[in-house]
């Protein structure tokens, strides 16, 4: 994996401003520590940093490629995961390769198809490509958006880069943040809206949408999306279908010259991943895998079980492992250590995120990163086959709005006087009613299946992309590249048409996909209710958070104070969360989460200079 960055101005002759170019590409050093390049043209600066995972010598770039008197350039993040299926294709038309690297064969796919080189890649990428001859720049991100992609486009000035922080190094861009920004914090956070960026002017390409950049302008079109069809098969014909494509779909992914590991939390969905993996490593004869899991110092001792984290992963972790035999690594996370690293989580996001949710992946992504250098990892199969409550919870299924975010009214009862006035509950049912007029559907359908197709979608195109950006920046600011099967596109669409009655077959939430894995995983491992991603539950924790805030709060230069009500939040950190009853976000931020949040909040205001306007 790696990071690009590039400037594009047709109107002045930019070739001396290469500085601007070196600042904004070496604030993406732990996206690709391992090397970097410049492309210097008159009108167009690119900048890349390497993450070495195939081909270390032919991959280099910036890369450039001459047919004829046509020359284009790539900067690209990401990985393909059919390479050698396209290069066939590219080899029987007639072009030749210098490198074995997915590099080369997606920027010879650009030169052979321009756009529709999109309709034959499958994976994970952010890349632009500079046409020369015809001045013209081509960017293009994911058909699910696992890797990012954000732009500028303005004073005659194109500026794009895989991170906000290399964008706000230009000269040309300011931290502002507007009522717009405001609201996608205080509304919606840490989700964001589909290409935004919080920060005024600043955009982000969305999932499966490309730009074309030329002198006339900029343009932006959808090149994929889901598409209602009627699902013929029957349940045992799906059943092997779908198992066929998780199958391919994790196999494709182990493509790679450095070590793979997986993330394994003795679920269903990193388990099977893992022992899918390390069944093919047995039959390639490439050794043992290694597996990771994660964990709290004292946290067995402290757990309490609810609706939503029935159980511990303690118990699970070892049967997993002792069934597929691989090489295990426990991560033990220290609760002060947790607290601390709230701001390495901040600066690796550019935004507030999910407070020690991002941290405790930033903390562990470190201590992998010591043995691997990319892992697969489960996030997306809940999204797409139904794992989470608000799929079988009445009230979550009949609300209207995203089910994980409905404490609006609590949440606008922090901020100050200044600010009541923000129309929240407006903006987030704007959002939520554009994301819902854009759900495809299929005519005759019964409403049951009709609100099961709008609760999909919204998954995806919301919950999904939020917890692929936390994957992706906590991971890749450890220079660790994580990979996520479960988000391959052909899987994702075909599981979109399934009925919701096949999904959850069995009377069980992803129902359908136990079934799948059925051989692949023991019984009791297949059939263990679903706990989401664990977190902390020492007293630790909470007392560290509520003794930072209260620091914050009592600190008359905190950024924050700004923005909220100091009163109703000192009421918050003194309960440590108690008296704000709603989850923030999800099912995890809910108390010491939320005064971890707003902590978070703070350090992004001090950081990143943010100017409110």
């Amino acid at each position: 994996m790696c990071g690009i960055a590039g400037w594009i101005n047709y109107k002045s002759n930019i070739i001396e401003k290469k500085q601007v170019i070196t600042d904004m590409t070496d604030t993406l050093k732990k996206r690709g520590p391992d090397c970097f390049g410049f492309y210097l043209s008159q009108n167009v600066l690119l900048g890349h940093r390497r993450l070495t995972i195939v081909d270390p010598e032919g991959g280099r770039q910036p890369m450039t490629k001459r047919i004829g008197d046509r020359e284009y350039t790539i900067i690209y993040n990401g990985e393909l995961y059919n390479t050698e299926e396209v290069r066939e294709k590219l080899l029987a038309k007639g072009y030749s390769f210098k490198s074995y690297s997915d590099t080369e064969v997606l920027l010879t796919s650009y030169i052979e198809w321009g756009t529709d080189c999109l309709k034959n890649i499958n994976g994970i990428f952010a890349f632009g490509i500079w046409d020369e001859k015809n001045k013209r720049l081509f960017m293009a991100r994911d058909h699910l958006g696992v890797k990012p992609l954000f732009y500028v486009y303005k004073n005659d000035s194109l500026i794009f880069a895989s991170e906000i922080k290399a964008i706000l190094k230009h000269p040309e861009v300011e931290p502002v943040i507007d009522r717009t920004g405001l609201m996608e914090i205080f509304g919606l956070g840490p989700a964001r809206s589909l290409g935004s960026g919080v920060f005024k002017d600043i955009k982000e390409v969305p999932p499966a949408h490309y730009l074309i950049i030329d002198p006339e302008g900029i343009k932006k079109n959808q090149y994929w999306d889901l598409e209602a069809k009627p699902h013929l098969e029957d349940l045992d014909t799906t059943v092997e279908h779908l198992r066929d494509l998780i199958l391919d779909a994790v196999e494709r992914q182990l493509v790679s010259d450095v070590p793979v590991c997986t993330f394994l939390s003795g679920g269903l969905d990193s388990s099977a991943i893992s022992a899918i993996v390390k069944n093919k490593f047995e039959k390639d004869g490439r050794g043992k895998l290694d597996t990771f899991s994660i964990d709290y110092e004292d946290n067995e001792k402290y757990f309490k079980a609810n609706e939503f984290q029935p159980n511990s992963d303690s118990y699970w972790i070892p049967k997993v492992v002792d069934y597929i035999g691989s090489n295990h690594n426990n991560i033990v996370l220290n609760n002060l250590q947790l607290v601390n690293s709230l701001k390495e989580a901040v600066l690796a996001r550019d935004l507030p995120g999910m407070a020690d949710i991002d941290s405790s992946l930033y903390l562990f992504c470190k201590e992998v990163r010591k043995k691997a250098t990319v892992a697969l990892s489960g996030e997306c199969a809940d999204e797409i086959f139904g794992g989470y409550p608000w799929y079988t919870r009445n009230e979550d299924i009949n609300a209207n709005t995203f089910p994980w975010s409905k404490s609006i009214n609590e949440r606008k009862s922090i901020l100050n006087k200044n600010l009541k006035t923000l129309p929240l509950e407006e903006y987030v049912k704007y959002r939520y009613d554009e994301t819902i007029a854009k759900v495809p559907k299929l005519k005759g359908e019964s409403f049951e299946d009709e609100r099961m197709r709008e609760l999909f979608y919204i998954n995806i195109k919301w919950f999904m992309i939020t917890l692929l950006n936390r994957k992706d920046r906590m991971s890749m600011y450890n220079s660790l590249e994580v990979r996520v099967p479960y988000a391959d596109y052909r899987l994702v669409e075909y599981a979109y048409n399934i009925p919701r009655k096949m999904k959850l077959c069995d009377e069980r939430e992803k129902g359908l996909l136990r079934r799948a894995l059925k051989g692949i995983l023991p019984d009791d491992v297949i059939y263990r209710k679903k706990s989401p991603y664990p977190k902390t539950h020492h007293p630790q924790y909470t007392k560290g958070v509520q003794s930072w805030m209260m620091e914050i709060l009592q600190d008359k230069t905190s950024p924050i104070l700004q923005l909220i009500d100091k009163n109703k939040v000192s009421e918050i950190v003194k309960t440590g969360g108690e008296t704000f009853k709603k989850p923030w976000f999800g099912q995890l931020m809910t108390g010491p989460q939320l005064i971890a949040f707003l902590i978070q909040l703070n350090i992004w205001m001090k950081e990143y200079g943010v100017i409110l306007r």
